[in-house]
């Protein structure tokens, strides 16, 4: 009786233990497939962060282009500004769009013919 009984314990004792090697598997193999997946999702998320900067950049190289347009024009108004302050300026558009001479100018007209 003693062998039997001995012979039943040692094959509970192999099966518990495969049982828990097959415990051993699944667990493994859960971990394993959860890490694929977390690996799957972060390469999604690094795909669309770099498209993103890729956005980005291209926005900024933009921007970087018309900030320079915008303070070239900004010294060409500066200039401008200078200039119409100046004598010259202020009698050329007194001659042009006032009609105004200065008293020792001579004005020639062409005579216009009759028809």
């Amino acid at each position: 009786m003693e062998k039997r009984s001995e012979a039943r314990r040692a094959g509970a004792q192999r099966t518990r233990m495969r049982r828990k090697r097959r415990q051993n598997k699944s667990a493994v193999l859960c971990i394993a497939l959860i890490s694929l997946m977390l690996l799957g999702v972060m390469s999604v998320q690094i795909l669309s962060l770099y498209g993103r900067k890729q956005s980005y950049q291209a926005k900024e190289q933009e921007l970087q282009t018309q900030l320079e347009s915008e303070q070239q024009r900004h010294l060409e108004l500066e200039e401008y500004e200078d200039y119409v302050t100046t004598e010259e300026y202020i009698e050329q558009t007194a001659k042009t769009k006032l009609g105004l001479v200065n008293p020792n100018e001579i004005i020639f007209k062409e005579k216009e013919d009759k028809d």
